[in-house]
């Protein structure tokens, strides 16, 4: 564990007793709560980030990050400068357990932490427990802190010939992208690497328009990946990817990412959490039945209704999840968070080229790319130094 304090001194004992506001996970929500609690600088009031990782990788530039198009430190928001803005002690340690009746983060390295009122956007991870061998063999793709290191160990592999076949795990928006991604990125590097995409849904892209999965089906044909459809992954070896019904894929490499899972400590805490094990929610972001615990981000389960997991919506939270924690502080009214219906959503192809959909239309091209890089690097500009007041 590493600690960095805060750049301002707390109050003494004597004072009535700073309240203390824990942030477990420097996702999409949260690095939006720490700029504007560093804007209100909330009084009596001490603040710790707790994250495994200094570097927050945002998930909307991580397929231009694997193709080439960003330098890494591009797509990754510094945490310390932003912890310092806010005036909060950055803890570098990862979760193992919450003991929400003795009010307790418990760390892997260091000692428990203790809160009076706790905030958690800590993301999820692609489910592998279900199939035999995927836990060992398969490199899933969340968290995507650690996913990137791993990418670049399967890269230099790549480059050095020793893995050429490629097998991604799962049809939908995210695993497509990325897999148009990598192959951007090892056709050029590594010009022998074929690459499969396996879906257990009829088709890619389930619940898009004919339109848009059209497009990007032509982009995948485009690098010469082959698409198995209706193909349930039954088993991983070190060298294979076994199917329902006996077919065998050859793989020396194997992404993954099928429908998420929650972190672990998160059904052993006690809160309340849905079928799946995510942390179900009301419309204020509260853990039902909760008024000291809030969440956001692809680890919730919203009661009110269901939502995608995806970095649009955590996004959207931050500002009512930071709202809703200053309301506590301040014994205020809270605000409900209210999620769009519908969103754009803005697939990159692999090369300087995108797809969008969403409002009935699809619309593609060299331009759809760059009208995303300017949504990206305005959203990453709001988090790096200067760019905080914004």
């Amino acid at each position: 564990m590493e600690i960095i304090p805060p750049a301002f001194a707390w109050p003494c004992v004597s004072d009535p007793g700073p309240r203390h506001l824990v942030l477990v996970g420097a996702g999409h929500a949260h690095v939006e709560v720490l700029r504007l609690l560093g804007r209100a600088k909330p009084k009596n009031t001490r603040l710790t980030l707790i994250t495994r990782e200094a570097a927050s990788p945002y998930s909307g530039m991580l397929p231009g990050a694997i193709a080439g198009h960003y330098r890494r430190d591009e797509t990754q928001i510094d945490v310390a400068p932003l912890a310092r803005f806010a005036e909060a002690a950055l803890v570098l340690d990862e979760v193992t357990a919450l003991d929400p009746v003795r009010k307790l983060v418990r760390l892997g390295a260091g000692p428990p932490i203790a809160y009076d009122l706790l905030s958690l956007d800590i993301g999820s991870r692609p489910n592998v427990l279900e199939v035999p061998g995927a836990r060992e063999h398969a490199i899933p793709v969340k968290p995507i802190d650690r996913f990137v290191a791993r990418f670049d160990r399967l890269h230099a592999e790549a480059v050095g010939g020793c893995v050429k076949r490629i097998v991604l795990v799962g049809g939908g928006a995210g695993g497509v992208e990325l897999l148009l991604a990598v192959a951007q990125r090892l056709r050029r590097d590594a010009p022998g690497a074929v690459f499969t995409l396996v879906s257990a849904s009829a088709d890619i892209l389930p619940g898009f328009s004919e339109a848009f999965r059209r497009r990007v089906s032509v982009a995948l044909a485009a690098y010469g990946v082959e698409v198995r459809t209706g193909a349930r992954v039954v088993e991983v070896t070190k060298s294979a990817v076994l199917l329902d019904g006996g077919a065998v894929i050859a793989a020396d490499a194997v992404l993954w990412t099928t429908q998420a899972s929650p972190s672990d400590f998160l059904a052993r805490s006690g809160l309340p959490c849905d079928a799946k094990g995510f942390l179900r929610v009301d419309a204020m972001l509260r853990a039902l039945g909760r008024e000291d615990i809030f969440a956001a981000g692809d680890m919730i389960a919203f009661t009110p209704r269901a939502i995608p997991k995806s970095g649009v919506y955590a996004v959207r939270a931050g500002p009512v999840l930071a709202h809703n924690l200053m309301a506590r502080l301040n014994d205020t009214k809270l605000r409900p968070f209210s999620p769009q219906r519908r969103s754009l959503v803005i697939l990159a192809t692999g090369g300087r080229h995108a797809v969008a959909t969403g409002y009935g239309i699809t619309l593609a091209g060299d331009w759809v790319w760059r009208w995303k890089d300017r949504i990206d690097r305005r959203f990453m500009a709001r988090f790096r130094p200067g760019g905080f007041d914004a």
